[in-house]
């Protein structure tokens, strides 16, 4: 299969000057010591509608011929990829319609009908709402819009790499989040033609990676099933075109944990001050759970930021517990006035910070004479969290 190529990469950003930004680089200087040297962030959490998604989606739309955009474009989509194609089309005049899970984020939700899409809910599975997107390009004459196995997205995709290389021009190693591949198969494209020597690695939820076990066959692989709070990534197959370019110009894919995800978006949220979606915060994950693994300089592109907020609560309670900041504690102590002002009398010392407490004096299991507490605490992080307990334990209480 012929291989985006490096002009076709340049006619793109050609295209899209003055329709896309280019986005910042910040220099995540936090992340230094667990790679050895610099460590910058590509925020395409900042793009126009919220990701890296409208480069290629209005790169496929604007080739396409007056004629197919009078019949309009569909497409199948999360959040992100129908934002881009719903921007897109209004920006060159073509009607879309975008087919999103019954599941689908509100806020995409909103997003995608402001910028002028008709939106239908199908299908629990993204896979499901594909196939409702592609039935309904059959039978309008509607030209689907694939949300990443098509040359011209993939080429737009690929202008995320053509900045890199000018914003960070001693980079060795560049990270991109992996669902379908179009992303990191475009950005491989232009950094390969022109850094060679540059490594371009793809992060995959490890709930949701269909590239390891298809490299492996060395054809798509499609997962049983997918389950992963990065949305975004959750791709449940590679497509054609994109896994050409995978397999000839990636040079690794590694995976990351739901709890690495969630400590990355509260990182990228507490230090860096940038809300970043899950899927976009595959690649901080990776620095994370992998020190040591990648030759600096890395940059690592933040493809997302469109989180729902509700969610986004979530995953921040969920990132504090993975990073040892959360601290729930089951106490045994004896059952007489002013074990639980001890208990809390110590915490407090510790400087912990009490969120709830339960204090319960009749159970089953519980010997006459005995009370239980349990406490959830508010920590400075896993040390700290075993000095509470400790402290708790040398002041005579059981831990349960």
């Amino acid at each position: 299969m012929e291989l985006v190529t490096l002009e076709r990469i340049q006619a793109a950003r050609e295209l899209l000057k003055g329709v896309t930004r280019v986005t910042p680089m910040e220099h995540a200087r936090d992340l230094r010591k667990l790679h050895g040297g610099p460590v910058y962030l590509k925020c395409e959490n900042l793009q126009r509608t919220g990701s890296f998604k409208i480069r290629g989606a209005y790169t496929r739309i604007h080739g396409l011929t007056g004629a197919e955009r009078e019949r309009g474009v569909v497409a199948a989509s999360a959040g992100n990829h129908a934002q881009g194609v719903a921007l897109a089309s209004s920006l060159l005049g073509a009607k879309s319609t975008v087919f999103m899970p019954l599941r689908a984020p509100l806020p995409k939700l909103a997003a995608t009908r402001g910028y002028g899409a008709d939106v239908h809910l199908h299908g629990a599975l993204l896979e499901e709402t594909l196939r409702a997107a592609v039935e309904f390009g059959e039978r309008t004459g509607a030209v689907f819009i694939h949300p990443f196995d098509h040359p011209d997205v993939i080429a737009g995709q690929g202008t995320v790499g053509l900045e890199i290389l000018e914003q960070v021009p001693g980079v060795k190693t560049v990270l991109v989040a992996t669902g379908g591949g179009g992303l990191v198969g475009g950005v491989a494209s232009a950094v390969k033609a022109l850094r060679p020597d540059v490594r371009v690695v793809g992060v995959q939820a490890e709930e949701a990676a269909a590239y390891p076990p298809s490299l492996a066959a060395g054809a798509p692989v499609r997962l049983s099933q997918t389950s992963t709070m990065a949305d975004g990534i959750a791709v449940g197959e590679p497509g054609l075109v994109s896994f050409a370019h995978v397999e000839s110009l990636v040079d690794d894919v590694v995976t990351v944990t739901e709890q690495s995800l969630s400590r990355a978006v509260l990182l990228c949220l507490e230090r860096r001050k940038l809300v970043v979606e899950p899927a976009g915060a595959a690649t901080v994950a990776a620095l994370l759970q992998h020190p040591g693994v990648f030759e600096a300089p890395v940059v690592a592109i933040l493809s997302g930021g469109n989180v729902d907020p509700v969610l986004l609560l979530q995953i921040i309670q969920h990132g504090m517990t993975a990073g040892g900041r959360y601290l729930r504690l089951h106490l045994r102590v004896p059952d007489r006035p002013g074990s639980l002002v001890g208990v809390l009398k110590c915490v407090s010392e510790l400087g912990a910070n009490v969120l709830d407490v339960e204090h319960s004096r009749i159970s089953g299991s519980l010997d006459l004479g005995d009370a239980d507490i349990v406490l959830a605490l508010e920590t400075r992080g896993p040390e700290h969290c075993k000095e509470v307990e400790v402290a708790l334990t040398n002041a005579g209480y059981t831990v349960v």
